[in-house]
């Protein structure tokens, strides 16, 4: 399982427009946004790694602060070289799973439509609610747009949720699947939108269009207790940990 999930982020990394390898290392970089939690680095699974190859990672990403996200099971030693080279680490998560046979698929909430975007405003209101459901400003730049494109032109599945008003109440999207993984990311219901059950019915619908394109395994992290019966109710279950760490 582990070695299957970090294989995926090794393939979703690599179909980043600016992405490199320096040595062991695969850069997802993306040259279009500052963002840490899109310009981060994973180790190739299994590698031997040395002092010398962290130096190279860290003159590899430019300016940019390095910053790496992987399961740790494998690359076991990474943890005391990147330490030993500065870094710091930024948490420690579980990832959880869901196959179709654990899926469990709740009703969409009355009074929302839950579906893929098609149109550029379509994806500029759910971007924009995603953003600020995560403490940023309520706005999409032209650069997202084009992310997201790239990331449905790759496979990826994208679904927004939109109140009966017309108001955009979030979304999730997911990484282009990789021999029969997909990882499950940026679920986001906007504060007055919450505790109606569109999480989960976003991440439900996320999850089956996966399988119906011939995944067998989806995978997600969660980032408090609440998001995690969320995502347990639609049937993911805790799988493995991975090791989030960066230098700035």
């Amino acid at each position: 399982m582990d070695l299957r999930i970090q294989n995926a982020v090794v393939a979703n990394l690599r179909t980043r427009p600016d992405a490199v390898q320096a040595g062991p290392f695969v850069l997802g970089l993306d040259h279009g946004t500052d963002s840490p939690h899109i310009n981060y680095a994973t180790p190739l699974p299994g590698a031997a790694i040395t002092p010398d190859d962290v130096a190279g990672l860290i003159t590899a990403f430019g300016g940019r602060p390095p910053r790496l996200e992987y399961v740790t099971s494998c690359a076991p030693d990474l943890e005391t070289l990147l330490l030993d080279a500065g870094f710091a680490v930024e948490a420690r998560n579980e990832y959880l799973v869901c196959t179709p046979s654990s899926l469990a698929t709740p009703p969409v909430p009355d009074g929302f439509r839950v579906f893929a975007p098609v149109t550029d405003d379509d994806l500029t209101g759910m971007i924009a609610a995603q953003n600020q459901a995560f403490g940023g400003p309520a706005s999409a730049t032209a650069d997202d747009v084009a992310r997201y494109r790239r990331n449905q032109d790759h496979g990826a599945v994208q679904i927004t949720a939109q109140a009966a008003d017309g108001r955009y109440a979030g979304g999730g999207t997911s990484t282009a699947p990789s021999d029969g993984v997909s990882e499950v990311a940026g679920i986001a219901v906007g504060e007055p939108f919450r505790r109606a059950g569109l999480g989960g019915a976003i991440t439900a619908a996320i999850t089956s269009r996966l399988f119906a394109a011939g995944v067998d395994l989806a995978w997600l992290e969660a980032s408090g207790e609440d998001s995690w019966r969320v995502y347990e109710r639609v049937g993911y279950r805790a799988a493995g940990k991975r090791l989030y760490i960066a230098k700035y």
